[in-house]
């Protein structure tokens, strides 16, 4: 079957590291959230709030994931993330009620964690399948640092929702935890972040570093020795998920890779334009662009506040299919 649809809230599947095949649905504006990362791939957060709101019918959010699952492969995950905190969305458990409602797949929540501290937010998550929250920061000083946070969220607060979750939900917990260099990949930090560790207890610790660039020209990727360092160091049921040292459970899709290709090689283009052109989801052609960059196909070029993506000089047509 074929699906010729352009979706507002739905893009993929598409493979993901963590999650193997995950069909995403995209609950909140672009770039609407609790923070201002300086990592963020996105760039800058141009709404910053901790207000909820029904930003998106849920109803509309739900006939749209319907009409789709028809067109899907076998998809591992349907994954509630995407261009902001998805946790701002005030529908956000009737959402997931609704998807168990039509489907079997299970239900993978990625949240900041930022608003774990309030218990109608906790509660809306409860009957997720799994929960990937984030911890960047050992302290009030770094936390404001790496995440640049809504006024109304402490560093307490943030930790806090973590606990309580930890208490409260009975699923896995995989937290991610990013390591921005020259902020938290320091031994201070570190045992600060692992103390917190002990005490939240998530099911697995996922390192992550900015090898995709972030919204902030001095974020650098941390390096793998350095990364293995910190691995080593935080212990058991922790791992990397940076520096492709995990390949995709799933093949890309070597169709979009090409279209994706054939536009940059003409002119650069944003994510927005990749979009735009291929008629595809902004988070889809994300996951593509990332795949590219990483194989060291395409590189990505800052032009005042816009981040446009270009063919590398020394690409050659004959290493970009996989065989």
């Amino acid at each position: 079957m074929n699906d010729t649809n352009t979706y507002q809230y739905v893009f993929g599947p598409v493979p993901s590291r963590r999650l193997g095949s995950s069909l995403g649905v995209d609950i909140v504006p672009f770039k609407t959230c609790t923070y201002d990362c300086v990592y963020c791939q996105l760039g800058r957060t141009t709404r910053k709030t901790c207000k909820r709101q029904m930003f998106y019918p849920v109803q509309e959010i739900l006939t749209e994931l319907e009409k789709k699952l028809p067109y899907i492969p076998e998809t591992d995950y349907i994954t509630l993330s995407g261009s902001g905190e998805p946790t701002l969305h005030e529908g956000l458990g009737d959402i997931i009620d609704g998807i168990k409602n039509i489907t079997d797949i299970k239900v993978a929540v990625l949240t900041n964690g930022s608003l774990l501290w309030q218990q109608e937010v906790r509660r809306s998550i409860m009957d997720a399948d799994l929960i990937i929250p984030s911890l960047d920061a050992g302290n009030e000083v770094t936390f404001h640092r790496i995440n640049r946070p809504h006024p109304d969220i402490t560093f307490n607060k943030m930790v806090k929702g973590l606990l309580l979750l930890r208490d409260e939900f009975s699923g896995p917990i995989w937290l991610e935890v990013f390591i921005v260099n020259t902020i938290s990949d320091n031994k201070q930090q570190l045992r600060k972040l692992k103390d917190i560790l002990k005490h939240i207890k998530p099911d697995r610790i996922q390192l992550n570093t900015a090898v995709r660039g972030g919204a902030e020209y001095f974020v650098e990727a941390v390096s793998m020795e350095e990364m293995e360092e910190i691995r080593q160091y935080i212990g058991h049921d922790c791992e990397i998920i940076s520096h492709g040292n995990k390949t995709y459970d799933q093949p890309l899709h070597e169709t979009r890779q090409e279209d994706i290709l054939n536009l940059v090689k003409r002119r650069p283009c944003t994510i927005d334009d990749l979009a735009s052109g291929l008629k595809i989801h902004r988070n889809e052609a994300i996951k593509y662009v990332n795949a590219l960059k990483e194989r060291n196909i395409i590189t990505a070029k800052r032009s005042e506040k816009r981040i446009l993506y270009a063919v590398r000089d020394t690409y050659r047509k004959e290493t970009f299919i996989r065989r």
